[in-house]
């Protein structure tokens, strides 16, 4: 479906903190650099987006809405689930009106479908911000710049080579004593998606990490693979922290394959499975799932 901005169209999109743990915040202005919010969402999951204003439910407008399995349109809310036909790396517009009249009248968005991760939840506002927020967003930045010093730190000392887990596994400096190993290649299922597969699997814990070290095969494809980024998922739902993906280079298609190494928190000695790591390139559809996934 084609998109047309009527009236006042949101022409700045700021994103502030949110009121909502976890949650990412966007503040419409009527003036300012134009521009226009991406936000990531997935096929199954569902991702919500909360307005501080009543919406017109029936001028919400979504390109291609037969590839989403719900649009679910509240008062002030809008649910949207992708379907299995939504391909990663596609992009949809979507636009909508505000029912009160006032600046801005309506705003837009652009849904990128990403293989894993969907943004769960996002709050739109449109009206002053209180004092409250302000301080959050303090709160936030602080946070984020503590984040990008331990980051800048870890890259700046690892250079070319991977760290932690992962460069032990790189270097096969591996001793019996400093991690333990297991092999999971006969217990370990695998859902790939356009020829990728997984014929060899072992997993690693350290005291305070995880690694999956898995060798790749891509069957068939017009390029080379690399994965892109990847999820460590337990039945229940709940994430491990993925610290690294690391492959030496792209994997070429009809080739010998080529090894990835996934790395994870995991402080908990506790922390065992079975989990689902699930790996995906970058703007393609290609991606692959392994379940049942445990740790030593």
């Amino acid at each position: 479906m084609g998109l047309l901005l009527i009236g006042n169209t949101a022409t700045a999109q700021l994103e502030v903190s949110s009121s909502v743990p976890g949650a990412r915040r966007i503040e419409l202005t009527p003036e300012g650099i134009e521009g226009v919010s991406e936000v990531l969402v997935s096929p199954g999951l569902s991702t919500m987006l909360l307005f501080d204003s009543e919406l017109q439910r029936a001028s919400v407008e979504l390109e291609n809405p037969q590839r989403f399995s719900l649009v679910d349109v509240g008062q002030a809310t809008l649910r949207l689930v992708p379907s299995a036909s939504a391909t990663p790396g596609e992009r949809f517009k979507l636009m909508l009106r505000f029912q009160d009249g006032a600046a801005p009248l309506t705003a837009m968005f652009l849904l990128k479908v990403h293989p894993a991760k969907a943004e769960a939840t996002i709050e739109v506002y449109r009206h002053a911000r209180t004092v409250a927020t302000y301080q959050q967003e303090i709160r936030d930045a602080r946070t984020e710049v503590l984040r990008c010093r331990e980051e800048l730190s870890r890259v700046v000392s690892e250079h070319e080579a991977p760290g932690g887990l992962t460069g032990f596994l790189f270097s096969e400096g591996l001793g019996p004593r400093r991690v333990a190993e297991q092999v999971l290649i006969k217990t370990v299922t695998t859902t790939a998606a356009n020829g990728l597969g997984a014929p060899i699997v072992n997993s690693y814990r350290s005291s305070k990490r995880v690694a999956v070290d898995a060798w790749i095969d891509v069957k068939t494809g017009p390029q080379p693979w690399a994965a892109e980024g990847a999820t460590l998922k337990a039945r229940s739902g709940e994430e491990l922290k993925v610290l690294r993906v690391w492959l030496a280079a792209p994997i070429p298609p009809g080739g010998p394959g080529g090894r990835v190494i996934v790395e994870a928190e995991a402080p908990a000695a506790s922390v065992q499975g079975p989990f689902s790591l699930k790996l995906w390139e970058a703007e393609g559809p290609r991606s692959i799932t392994l379940g049942n996934v445990t740790f030593p």
